[in-house]
């Protein structure tokens, strides 16, 4: 077979690394772009961008996830990282096309669902948690220094050799796929035939949300994640982008602030994730994430001073072991051959917050008036005093509108996240599924009977 050696985690690590901190690069660039470009309704084009991005992702994610269960992931995995880095060269080419091609690029920007396809593929159920844990805290890891060596690059040479570098990064993804990821979906376990006929039904994005009203579990968790997600999905698009203009961190600061907040995630989704889900089981630690994300949204939502902001992040890092655990709860909500059908429902959810949340935050944003049109870009932590005056000015009772919007759909997925049960039947579970769904997923291999391909991670540009 194609690749180095046999399929293992590692290579979908070294993927996910490789793409996310070529992104990360562009992260103070991207933030100055978007300003210079946009100076008017910012936070709203911002929005607009990132929603068609993820309307595009929930549209054509469960084709591409069908897709891969035939042909193999290898292809898929290549795909999707070619067209979510492609945008990257035009940033300095012409920054019009740069977001233009940035919301189209929507249509592949699913590279986490394919990489937790082909983690699924080669695990079993029991380590499935860990390899989830250790994809979401990798990327985590390429997000703790990236930024701020893009930041200092840029200061230092110039943003123009901040892109060359982010470009030869995702080129360099590019070829490990193509010389060292082997294929993880062995052939004899594909359909019959290498082009077997994928049905409207599996491509069809509404049938998955069609389907989630027929089991009141999957009901819930879907609920649970889109709750839960929206929030997420509209702090990942504007977050720091806030941080830069309205609470006045410098360049310095929002790269120290990611690579603070990265590396905790790391702890909590690697040692503290496990420790919980081994000592309060996988409910609780769900519960227990989410009550820590109404926290943090609460606190950046009424937040004024550059200092909360810090604190807030040290409990976003908690937060950010809900994910993991849910995808280890939806591994076991159905028998192996119908994981596509319930992939499908979750990358629905996922997609649909992607498009709903940036739009709705930038939408918050534009009609509590936090605009940038009259506020200079700081240079150095020292405005950042004088960015905070201005924005409480601006709105002095709830510094972040939309983040204390998302504490409360938060908590409304914790109260709904209370009714899942713990455990649950997989026999009766198992005919429940084909009952409803029919068989629309593939088999995979028998070593993977409750393969769950879903990360529930944004799959952003940061």
């Amino acid at each position: 077979p194609q690749g180095i050696g046999s399929p293992s985690v590692y290579h979908a690590v070294i993927v996910i690394f490789l793409e996310f901190f070529a992104w990360g690069l562009l992260t103070a660039p991207t933030l100055v772009v978007l300003h210079e470009t946009f100076p008017k309704h910012t936070f709203l084009m911002n929005g607009l961008i990132q929603g068609v991005k993820g309307l595009l992702s929930f549209l054509s994610a469960p084709l591409i996830g069908a897709l891969s269960d035939v042909w193999g992931r290898k292809s898929f995995l290549l795909l999707t990282v070619f067209f979510t880095c492609a945008p990257i060269p035009l940033m300095k080419i012409s920054p019009w096309w740069y977001f233009a091609v940035i919301s189209v690029s929507g249509v592949f920007a699913v590279t986490f669902s394919v990489v937790f396809a082909y983690v699924a593929d080669i695990t079993q159920e029991h380590e499935r948690s860990m390899a989830y844990g250790l994809v979401s805290a990798t990327f985590a890891a390429s997000l703790v220094t990236s930024p701020a060596i893009g930041a200092y690059l840029g200061r230092a040479y110039g943003d123009s050799l901040v892109v060359v570098l982010a470009t030869a990064i995702a080129l360099l993804d590019i070829c490990f796929i193509l010389v060292a990821v082997p294929e993880s979906l062995p052939e004899k376990m594909r359909p019959a035939s290498w082009g077997a006929p994928i049905s409207w039904e599996q491509a069809d994005p509404f049938a998955s949300l069609k389907k989630v009203g027929q089991d009141s579990i999957v009901l819930l968790i879907c609920i649970t994640v889109f709750l839960s997600y929206l929030p997420e999905a509209g702090q990942y698009s504007s977050f720091f982008l806030y941080l830069r203009q309205i609470m006045g961190f410098s360049s310095e600061s929002v790269a120290a602030f990611i690579a603070v907040l990265g590396i905790l995630s790391i702890i909590a989704q690697t040692i503290v994730l496990s420790l919980l889900m081994r000592s309060i089981g996988n409910k609780n630690t769900i519960l227990l994430g989410l009550g820590f994300q109404i926290l943090q949204l609460a606190w950046y939502g009424f937040g004024s001073e550059p200092w909360m902001m810090w604190a807030a992040g040290a409990v976003a890092a908690m937060s950010s072991i809900t994910f993991p655990a849910v995808s280890a709860l939806v591994s076991r909500t159905a028998d192996a051959d119908q994981q596509g059908v319930v992939q499908g429902m979750i990358t629905g959810i996922r997609g649909l917050c992607n498009g709903l949340g940036p739009a709705l935050y930038g939408f918050i944003f534009y009609i509590f008036h936090v605009e940038l049109n009259e506020l200079p870009m700081p240079e150095s932590s020292s405005g950042g005093s004088v960015a905070a005056q201005y924005h409480l000015q601006q709105n002095s009772i709830i510094p972040g509108p939309p983040f204390l919007f998302g504490a409360c759909s938060v908590l409304l997925a914790l109260l709904v996240a209370l009714f899942i049960p713990e455990h649950t039947n997989l026999n009766v579970r198992s005919s429940n599924w084909k009952k409803h769904c029919g068989s629309h997923g593939h088999p995979h291999s028998p070593q993977a009977p409750g393969e769950a391909k879903e990360p529930l991670l944004q799959d952003t540009n940061v």
